[in-house]
């Protein structure tokens, strides 16, 4: 098995918070830095989605996200499964 090293500048606090996790599921940093990059590896991407947190959008995003939430669940609102569908629908 062939090793690289990988330097990684972290705030020393996050570190600290990190390291004491780990040692309670009883890995350390080397471990779980392997398990996160092989994860990657079998997700073909990040293993968790990165998101905003709400808390950083003004009340119109807030507000559009909710709607498009609303429509989403709505039952009588048209979906549409093609491009083309939707084209049409637009023609009017």
């Amino acid at each position: 098995m062939n090793i690289s090293n990988i330097n990684v500048r972290v705030d020393n606090e996050v570190k600290i918070a990190a390291e004491l996790i780990f040692k309670k599921l009883g890995i350390n940093m080397t471990s779980a830095i392997n398990m996160f990059l092989r994860q990657t590896i079998n997700d073909n991407g990040l293993p968790f989605q990165p998101n905003l947190n709400d808390s950083n959008l003004n009340q119109e995003t807030l507000d559009a996200i909710e709607e498009g939430r609303k429509i989403a669940r709505d039952l009588n609102v048209k979906g549409y499964t093609s491009i083309e569908e939707l084209r049409k629908s637009l023609e009017v």
